[in-house]
């Protein structure tokens, strides 16, 4: 069990990410003063949102200048703190020469220096890591080894690597090199936030997310003439923050979490799309069959190999433990996706039509 002093700064990561966002502004809210930390605290663009929160809250902010991958970066940010929700993870460019140079070995060794922070910090008692589904599972095929047809918790991604699927291979290695340093010492002690595909609406509209890339195609026609059959967990962006926050501050929470609002496969998206905003945008309205797109997969940039793993099979996630141990009560995930495509629009990211 671990009791944190609420008056004490709370140290947030990445804190111009999309769900670090959230958490900042709740925290805010709530008259916390936090240090966050950013790639370039000059660039009052990319920070002014949360200023403004700040401007409007009883909490404070402060700002800190730190990079994932130097070395003592974050030991200014950490003083003081007892808790460190650490948000950040390195930029990852989609066209990538090198999956371990470029992805992997950032992943890992951002974390490791922040931890090493953590570990030169005496005032840190818990660290809230914000880690991924895509730590509890390789291959969506990997569902029909599960009984109940759900991942939970205590599954691992044992089968991404750095030439299979190296995006959750560098998460599920960070998480494990993170659990490596806890088990190392006594003082702090982890709880690691596992979200699925994060929707909702944004602060900000520089954020970059997964799912805003999703989005844009089934906004600028790219899927119109169908999508594949895959299922993605998905939860509101607002939940994963409050999920963060409980984690930071519930005594008894350990371990790591799922968090997830549901299951949509993508004609499903298509489908809660199209009956709010009709036919204005060219969503899909068919799903390719699996054989059919396995002649195609490489015109996307997919494998067949990958196509073979993961599309024809819907994946499920048990939410129990974060709804009964930090009291997430979730969103509607129809009503985050419908908000987050109204936001694209109105951020001109999907053309208005």
């Amino acid at each position: 069990m671990t009791i944190v002093d609420k008056s004490k700064p709370i140290l947030v990561t990445g804190a111009t990410g999309y769900v670090a966002g959230w958490i900042i502004a709740n925290l805010l809210r709530q008259g916390f003063t936090i240090h966050a930390t950013v790639r370039n605290p000059a660039n009052k663009k990319s920070i002014e949102h949360l200023i403004d929160i700040a401007a409007s809250s009883s909490g404070a902010i402060h700002f800190f200048k730190a990079n994932l991958l130097q070395p003592k970066d974050f030991d200014a940010a950490m003083q003081d703190c007892e808790i460190v929700i650490h948000t950040a993870s390195p930029f990852v460019v989609s066209n990538y020469k090198d999956a371990v140079k470029d992805i992997i070995e950032p992943a890992i060794q951002g974390t490791k220096n922040v931890l090493e922070s953590v570990n030169r910090t005496e005032s840190v008692k818990r660290v809230v890591l914000t880690s991924s589904i895509a730590a509890t599972y390789g291959d969506a095929i990997e569902i029909l080894k599960k009984p109940d047809r759900c991942f939970d918790e205590n599954d691992w991604n044992t089968t991404s690597s750095t030439d299979h699927q190296p995006y959750p291979y560098s998460k599920v290695a960070a998480e494990r090199e993170a659990w490596k340093m806890q088990s190392e010492q006594s003082r702090w002690d982890l709880v690691c936030i596992n979200p699925a595909l994060v929707m909702g609406p944004s602060l900000t509209a520089n954020t970059q997310s997964g799912s805003v890339e999703v989005l844009q195609q089934f906004g600028d026609g790219t899927t119109l003439a169908g999508v594949p059959p895959m299922w993605n967990g998905i939860v509101d962006v607002r939940d994963v923050a409050d999920a963060h926050i409980a984690a930071a501050f519930t005594p008894d929470a350990s371990g790591r979490y799922i968090i997830s609002g549901g299951t949509l496969s993508l004609l499903e998206i298509g489908k809660v799309l199209k009956a709010h905003f009709g036919g204005r945008y060219p969503f899909p309205r068919f799903e390719v069959p699996k054989a059919v797109f396995t002649l195609i997969a490489p015109l996307f940039g997919l494998t067949r190999q990958f196509v073979k793993l993961n599309m024809g099979y819907p994946i499920y996630f048990n939410n129990k433990r974060s709804i009964d141990e930090l009291g997430i009560q979730y969103r509607d995930i129809h009503q985050s996706l419908i908000e987050h495509f109204q936001q694209l629009i109105d951020d001109g990211i999907v053309k208005k039509r």
